[in-house]
């Protein structure tokens, strides 16, 4: 149980224990600074502790934000210090200091603010939540005790906890037509246990009905499947509403919320897939193609991201632009609609399963993916190109590491460091060129694309071989993911036998789970995948160049039975490597806070 350690003696009316006990927390009090240093070194170091003002007055969600948020080591409110274990010895030795300056005798007066001015003095990195209109205070004197009750009494503390559920940046289908009602379904939820990775669950199992409805091919089962479509949205929405409401963060549920979604949307795109099988329409291209264009979608938005997080001098016209937009009401919800957002984008899907065929579905589902693709691409292509930005190291490793080079990329790369070339995306680029040309006319059963995939090896070290660093250089990252899996795509289609596109599938978003695993280490700070998996799934180009030469080698119907061999494969070692990762302690907690595309 973790414990709070009250500076004095609340005064009379005060409902600071309450709330503290309410929180979870063990009250002691301490009477100068002595008694609670020796508090603070009575607390087990694996238990989280508290420093408290007795004459604190506030709301109880401002006590809660500030002192049970899981994610931060070390976080405070006026009045209020706390400090998880890995917290702990800057805290006690911020403690340690105050009662030392005052040579053991120093009143409890403010102590905790001191001891987080403190810790800011020793570098230290002290969470401080955004309050807005709750109250977090400590009173000197009781006219100003009465005006901060006043205050209190002023702000339904409720209201603004069920407000701060919701993500202050969702798109225009899940602000007004989700978060008006699935927030009192997330309090509902938070007040009966159920806990964020339960929802998370359940909104997965909904979403795998769903796509086992739509796999029946009946029109009643396409009804259905967009309903629970939009049902396992719902809940996706809530499980992430329960963490903010509730405070109920975890290592487990961001990494559940992160590859959830995903898995949800792709095997929702095989149910269509088989539904249309059974009425005689093969749309697995299509299937799959969707599935690769919004993978690459996202690792535009991860790449660029990772780029321009800590670069400095990072502004341009384009952005400046950009922000002029966002003061108009209307034009960032236009914005924010036209890249289709997994709310708007579930939704359509929902009401085109149900009205129409899977063919229609996926046509709508390409062209409008395509657009956003295009629209934010070229917005940040020219974002890049005009703005002066300076990119650090870790930015470089970063994409380095979404660039997943292989043992044959990496084999070759002290060479390509010898070739003058300064243009890593147009390099890039025009590997990626050549190897989906040479599988689109060289065909299936043609040596033709073994060549294009043994260009693109040679290619591919040549964009990788110096750091990451200029305005255009996270591009490569998902110009090498276009390669791999068009080319898989183009070959199992060319293939021309029944099976060969469903394996195809398979291997794709077995190699996707991969680069998305990558993204939310790296988001983490917990570095890449490691090392022996990269190079035992064979790298981007490795397995490029692999599934060239199964093609030219292999009958159509052996080809089939390679695919799917090497989609298990892959699936078993990144899982494995993956799950026992995302559960061991030194996985980081993360959380996404803005809705990806």
């Amino acid at each position: 149980m973790p414990t709070a350690i009250l500076t004095g003696q609340p005064v009379p009316g005060s409902s600071i224990e309450g709330d503290l006990r309410s929180l979870g927390f063990d009250v002691r009090t301490a009477a100068d600074t002595t008694e609670a240093e020796t508090l603070l070194a009575a607390v087990p170091g694996d238990q989280r502790v508290a420093v408290v003002d007795a004459r604190f007055v506030g709301h109880e969600h401002a006590l809660r934000l500030g002192l049970t948020d899981p994610r931060f080591p070390l976080a405070a409110v006026p009045g209020a210090v706390t400090a998880q274990p890995g917290g702990r010895q800057a805290l006690t030795r911020a403690v340690a200091r105050e009662h030392s300056a005052g040579g053991g005798t120093t009143l409890l007066d403010d102590l905790a603010d001191r001891v987080v001015t403190a810790l800011d003095a020793d570098g230290c990195a002290v969470h401080r939540p955004e309050l807005g209109s709750l109250v977090a205070t400590v009173p000197t004197d009781p006219q100003a005790r009465n005006e901060a009750r006043q205050a209190v009494a002023a702000v339904d503390d409720e209201a603004v906890r069920l407000k701060s559920a919701v993500k202050s940046r969702d798109g225009f289908f899940t602000t007004h037509f989700i978060s008006p009602y699935s927030r009192y379904i997330a309090r509902w939820c938070a007040r009966r246990g159920l806990t964020p990775n339960q929802v998370t669950t359940a909104s997965l199992l909904t979403a795998l009905i769903a796509a086992g409805s739509a796999a029946t091919g009946t029109r009643a089962g396409y009804v259905v499947a967009g309903v629970l479509l939009l049902c396992s949205f719902v809940l996706d929405c809530v499980d992430g509403q329960i963490a903010r409401y509730a405070l109920k963060y975890s290592t487990l549920g961001a990494w559940l919320d992160a590859t959830f979604d995903r898995a949800k949307e792709y095997a929702y795109y095989a149910g269509l897939a088989l539904g249309a099988a059974r009425s005689g329409d093969d749309v697995w291209a299509l299937a799959l193609g969707a599935m690769i264009l919004q993978t690459c979608r996202h690792v535009v938005d991860f790449s660029f991201n990772e780029a321009n997080h800590d670069a400095t001098a990072n502004t341009s016209p384009t952005a400046a632009l950009s922000d002029k937009l966002d003061s108009v009401g209307w034009t960032v919800w236009l914005r924010r609609m036209i890249v289709l957002p997994i709310g708007e984008r579930w939704a359509m899907i929902a009401v085109l399963t149900a009205a129409t065929t899977p063919r229609i579905t996926f046509y709508v589902l390409l062209v409008g993916c395509a657009f956003a693709a295009t629209y934010t691409t070229a917005g940040r292509v020219l974002r890049s190109l005009t703005r002066k930005a300076r990119r650090t190291d870790r930015a470089a490793q970063a994409l380095a590491d979404l660039a997943d080079s292989g043992p044959l990329a990496q084999g070759l790369t002290r060479i390509a460091r010898r070739v003058p070339l300064r243009a890593p995306a147009c390099t890039a680029l025009v590997g990626t060129a050549v190897v989906l040309l040479a599988a689109w006319f060289g065909g299936y059963g043609s040596w033709v694309p073994v060549l294009g995939a043994v260009f693109y090896v040679l290619q591919s070290p040549l964009a990788v071989a110096r750091p990451l660093k200029g305005p255009l250089d996270w591009l490569v990252p998902p110009l090498f993911r276009a390669a791999e899996y068009c080319t898989v795509l183009i070959l199992a289609a060319k293939a021309e036998v029944n099976g060969a596109l469903p394996a195809a599938f398979g291997l794709v978003a077995a190699v996707a789970y991969h680069h998305y695993d990558t993204v939310y280490r790296i988001r983490g700070n917990a570095g890449a995948s490691p090392a022996w998996l990269v190079r035992a799934i064979g790298g981007h180009e490795g397995r490029t160049l692999l599934v060239t030469v199964l093609a030219a080698a292999l009958t159509a119907s052996q080809f089939t039975v390679a695919l799917t061999v090497l989609a298990v494969a892959v699936a078993l070692l990144v899982l494995v490597e993956s799950i026992r990762f995302w559960v061991s302690a030194g996985a980081p907690a993360v959380h996404d806070e803005g809705e990806p595309a």
